[in-house]
């Protein structure tokens, strides 16, 4: 697979957990992280493995989050394989930055977090 098949997956995946956020879909969020992901939100905590990442999503969108957008998008290759995203984002309560979203294609040809730290930095 060259570098740019790999990087139009890892954009269809960011699109899919955008369109999942804003659908409310918290399973459909977290089934685009890997089996063994790590979570870092800030301040938040952080959650490891899928469950848990699925259980912080459903907490934020029962507590009304929604309609996120990013800004500011950025694209590196990581040196091990796959791309990482960093970027702004916003949504109707809250705002801040993904510090870095480590999306690699997995065995079955879709893309995943494998690793996540975003930062909530304030309240709209």
């Amino acid at each position: 697979m060259t570098d740019k098949d790999m990087l139009t997956l890892c954009k269809q995946g960011i699109n899919a957990w955008q369109q999942a956020f804003n659908n409310q879909d918290a399973a459909g969020c977290a089934a685009l992280y890997s089996e063994d992901c790590i979570m870092e939100a800030k301040p938040l905590g952080t959650f490891t493995g899928r469950a848990e990442i699925l259980e912080c999503w459903k907490n934020i969108i029962e507590q009304g989050f929604s309609d996120v957008a990013y800004s500011n998008v950025n694209w590196q290759p990581a040196q091990d394989g796959g791309f990482i995203l960093t970027s702004s984002w916003e949504m109707n309560k809250s705002f801040g930055v993904v510090h870095r979203e480590h999306w690699v294609v997995e065995q079955d040809g879709k893309a995943r977090l494998q690793s996540d730290s975003f930062e909530i930095q304030g309240e709209r």
